[in-house]
């Protein structure tokens, strides 16, 4: 293929058939060419042998002188389409024009390779093509209606020598352009124009053929876009001799003009406006230009909306092409004359309010005595606004009864007066609704409590629901003219203006209700003075003098003022020293009585001293508190923390305000022994596995005791930290009973705790973890009888802490592992060598057979 390549000139195969005064194009190409990408191309004719130069793209001197002139006046051209393409343009060609064209390309190939050159036979015949229209003066313009048919003519024929097909079609031009109707191709085919394919199969548009060479167009139901200019084109096509078509020459011939008159309908009114019970009167015109015989038929629509479609609105009445009226009880339709048709609603109502429309269609007899629908119209809707009978009637709101305390009920009555006009079908229902007071001029918006809808179903809004559910808010209808508002129990969130309004509601023909009007009541405003409570709490120690082990007992006397019928609940408390470590806080809840005098002990966690305090309500505003038995763990301030409660909604009680006594000092004089605490180890620092020891040492200072005369409880803490920053861990502990607990351990480390001295408590960790370091304290409770024979608590002692560290023992911990390791490495290594042993020695032997060779001396090279 590399070597066959070459240069070539193509132009059409000949013999091009061409018309006499028509213009010819010959294309001419060049491909597979080297050198610059445009190309120049020669043209040269010939009616015999020798060719004659015509034109050139390169060569302006390249045309002979008998083609100068057809050449200079623009009849013979070169229309370059592309860089390797051209054509030959012969306007109004002749018979002399017919004979050989000869295409010539210069070289610019580096060799010599294809051909350079190509010709093509032009044979020019006759005009025999001939168009025209209709000889009746009276087709040229047409005046339809619209839905009418109508036909036009067109006569084409051709007396060419050649064997040529026509193609014919129909145009119109309703603008500056002509646009396809339909056409008969030059293959007998029948082909639409764009827009005309629906209208085609439905058998709207034909193009029939008759005798005589003519060619019929007929169109029915003609609409707007009928008017216009039509004609007939017609063109001459040959068959080449590749086999394609090719159009030779075209003619038209202008047939008819085309008006339509439009049918119109409209309704006679514009926008309406009626009174509810009033009579609503439309008229539907059909504006037409048809003389014959016609029959309308009429539908009235309503629609809410201007835009809704037919198929949206709402067919109210129908008249058919026989005047025969659909049934309707409240609408009639009339024929009022020929084109008028009049639509009466009686009794409108305010749900009538909307768009009213009407469609007309025309129908026209045909010859077999059917109808035939040509044209149909719709109106303009039209705007029927339906005015409402609105009640008169005022209305009136007052309060009957009205809060001077919170938790007072609240009623508000909302009346109807001055009612005109009412007829039976008005139904009145009532809206609750709450704006809160402001004295500026700022706006507020109101809030809905509740209303009633027609049919008197209560719906709550969202300020109101929940109390309204639950009965707090009572909603009521008193009588025909009178609605109610109770507030059950009134608080300091309901004062504020409330105001009530009436809706009026208008039964319907479908038996529905339309609020036709709302009237607003005045506000009523729901307001009372209210002043600050005030509570006064005093507390009163009624034994000025006593020592450990004698009853404590105060009381507390309470006043108040600005509260309804108060109740009070007592709290007492005391405040420890701070070196009290059973509450680092300082302020100890001991026991209580609610405003139901119900006792609770609060934090009182001696038990053995269950009984030992009591309190009591002595008289309304009296409280009396006792503690039994007391103990100099006991000393601190004590007060008396008092609440008081006023009724509120619901049997439910409300708190009002809050009060503190003064405080009532328990300080015990006593001289004894003062005890101190602390920790001691002999070895802090210890291995994984071994024991610790700490022991807890009490010292004393001061008066001796004897050994039988106090006791002591030990308990031991443990903080998992080198800085004190993490929550103390109880680990055991020692009561003055010898009762020892202990906490719940996660590890495998175990804890004991005795008791070796009378004042010495030894703490033992066996089998130390890793987990058990950190600083290790102790706390003691001590305990000593009174003279009297009463064990009296003293004050906590902490010890300070000391820091026990475990490590890990490396020699111990790796022992074992690596004498395992060494004796199964061992063993596996005898074994794998006794088994490699018998495997050669009895599983794996072979007997080998040596082959016996010959001892053969070489043969001397003189001896061969």
């Amino acid at each position: 293929l590399a070597f066959c390549r070459g240069r070539i000139v193509r132009v059409p195969k000949g013999p091009l058939t061409r018309v006499v005064g028509t213009e010819v194009s010959i294309p001419c190409s060049v491909s597979d060419y080297d050198g610059p990408s445009e190309q120049n191309f020669d043209w040269e004719f010939s009616r015999d042998t020798d060719f004659v130069r015509i034109v050139s793209t390169w060569d302006s001197t390249f045309t002979s002188e008998e083609y100068q002139k057809r050449v200079g006046r623009g009849d013979i051209k070169l229309r370059r389409s592309s860089n390797d393409a051209v054509e030959l343009v012969i306007r109004n060609i002749q018979p002399a024009d017919q004979g050989r064209y000869k295409c010539s390309t210069p070289s610019t190939d580096a060799t010599v390779q294809g051909n350079y050159d190509a010709e093509v036979q032009v044979k020019v015949i006759s005009d025999g093509l001939s168009v025209s229209g209709s000889k009746a003066r009276s087709s040229t313009f047409l005046r339809l209606s619209e839905g009418d048919s109508f036909k036009l003519r067109c006569s084409a024929m051709t007396t060419s020598p050649e064997h040529t097909h026509l193609h014919v079609t129909w145009q119109i031009k309703s603008g500056s352009s002509w646009q396809d109707i339909l056409s008969l191709t030059h293959e007998g085919k029948f082909q639409s124009g764009p827009g005309y394919e629906e209208r085609y199969r439905s058998g709207d548009i034909r193009l029939d053929t008759g005798a005589n060479d003519t060619y019929r167009l007929s169109v029915s139901q003609a609409s707007s876009v009928d008017a216009g200019s039509y004609r007939c084109l017609v063109s001459e096509w040959v068959r080449g001799a590749d086999g394609s078509w090719q159009k030779i020459q075209e003619k038209s011939v202008e047939i008819a003009s085309v008006s339509i008159q439009l049918t119109d309908v409209i309704i006679s009114t514009s926008n309406v406006s009626v009174t509810e019970r009033d009579s609503l009167d439309l008229t539907c015109n059909i504006t037409t230009d048809r003389s014959g015989i016609f029959q309308a038929e009429v539908m009235w629509y309503f629609s809410a909306s201007p835009d809704d479609t037919l198929s949206d609105a709402q067919l109210l009445l129908s008249m058919d092409h026989d005047s025969v009226v659909s049934d309707s009880t409240l609408i009639s339709l009339s024929h009022v004359d020929r084109n008028s048709y009049r639509l009466l609603v009686r009794d409108v109502d305010v749900e009538d309010s909307g768009y009213y429309f009407c469609e007309a269609a025309i129908w026209v007899p045909l010859h077999n005595g059917s109808w035939h629908k040509v044209v149909e119209r719709t109106s303009t809707p039209v705007s029927v606004v339906v005015t409402a009978l609105e009640p008169d009637y005022d209305v009136f709101l007052n309060a009957s009864k009205t809060p001077k305390f919170s938790d007072d009920p609240t009623e508000l009555n909302c009346r109807i007066t001055n009612v005109q006009d009412i007829e039976a079908n008005i139904r009145f229902s009532i809206s609750w609704y709450y704006r809160q007071h402001l004295p500026s001029d700022d706006v507020v918006t109101e809030e809905l409590l509740a209303c009633m809808d027609a049919d008197w179903t209560l719906l709550l809004g969202d300020r109101g629901r929940e109390r309204i559910q639950n009965g707090e808010i009572i909603l009521s209808k008193k009588s025909a003219d009178t609605f109610s508002l109770r507030i059950q129990w009134t608080s300091e969130s309901d004062r504020g203006d409330y105001f009530c309004v009436i809706s009026a509601w208008s039964r319907h023909r479908n038996n529905s209700w339309v609020k036709s009007k709302d009237v607003t009541s005045a506000s009523v405003y729901i307001f009372w003075a209210t002043q600050d409570y005030t509570l006064t709490v005093e507390a009163v120690k009624l034994k000025p003098f006593f020592v450990a082990g004698h009853t404590f007992e105060m009381t507390c006397k309470v006043s108040s003022k600005n509260i309804k019928t108060p109740r009070y609940s007592v709290l007492i408390t005391a405040e420890k020293p701070l070196t009290d470590q059973s509450n680092p806080n300082g302020t100890t809840r001991i026991i209580s009585l609610n405003q139901d005098s119900v006792v609770r002990l609060e934090d009182w966690t001696d038990q053995t001293r269950v009984d030992g305090v009591v309190l009591e309500k002595v008289q309304e505003n009296e409280f009396r508190y006792r503690m039994y038995q007391t103990q100099i763990s006991d000393a601190g301030l004590y007060r008396c923390v008092v609440t008081a409660w006023s009724p509120g909604g619901g049997g439910m009680w409300r708190e009002a305000v809050n009060g503190l006594s003064n405080p009532i000092q328990i300080d015990f004089q006593t001289s004894g022994p003062v005890f101190n605490v602390s920790v001691h180890s002999d070895s802090p620092t210890i291995y994984q596995g071994e024991v610790a020891d700490l022991l807890c040492i009490i010292t004393m200072d001061g008066m001796p005791l004897e050994p039988d005369d106090m006791s002591f409880d030990v308990s031991w803490f443990a903080v998992r930290s080198f800085a004190l920053d993490r929550e103390p861990v109880l680990l055991a502990s020692l009561d003055r009973r010898g009762v020892v607990t202990q906490s719940r351990r996660n590890g495998s480390s175990d804890l004991s705790l005795e008791r070796i001295s009378p004042l010495e408590f030894r703490l033992r960790v066996h089998g130390c973890e890793d987990h058990d370091f950190g600083n290790h304290y102790c706390v003691v409770t001590p305990w000593v009888r009174s003279t009297t024979g009463v064990w009296q608590r003293e004050p906590d002692i902490k010890a300070k802490p000391i820091f026990l560290s475990v490590k890990m023992d490396v020699l111990n911990a790796f022992k074992y592992p690596l004498l395992i390791g060494i004796g199964l490495a061992t063993v596996i290594g005898l074994l794998s060598c006794l088994i490699g042993y018998c495997s050669s020695r009895w599983c794996c032997k072979k007997e080998v057979q040596e082959t016996r060779r010959e001892r053969r001396r070489l043969m001397s090279m003189e001896m061969d």
